[in-house]
Order: structure tokens, then sequence, then C-alpha cells
């Protein structure tokens, strides 16, 4: 089976595309992640000092 360069182009304008489109999406909201998992852990502390 040979592949050619307009099956190349297909294939990553089907597949790479919505993988770098995804890549850019977790890089870009990677610190809005992390400050929700900081104000989670904090949230966590505060209910156990409450109890």
């Amino acid at each position: 089976m040979e592949i050619n360069f307009p099956q190349i182009v297909g294939i990553l304008a089907n597949f790479g595309f919505p993988v770098m489109v995804a890549i850019y999406l977790l890089i870009r909201f990677e610190k809005r992640i992390e400050g929700l998992t900081e104000a989670i852990s904090q949230l966590q502390q505060f209910m156990k000092s409450k109890l």
C-alpha cells in the first residue's frame, strides 16, 4: 500500500488540526486549571478546620 502526498495532506487535515487545537487549548487553560486546583485545595483545608 503506497501513500501519496495528497493522502498525507488529507490525514493531517483530518487529524492533525484537531490535535493541534486540543494541545493549544490545554496549554492555554493550564494556568486556570492550576488556579482552580489550588482553590479547591484551600477550600478543603478550610472545611477541615471548621469541622
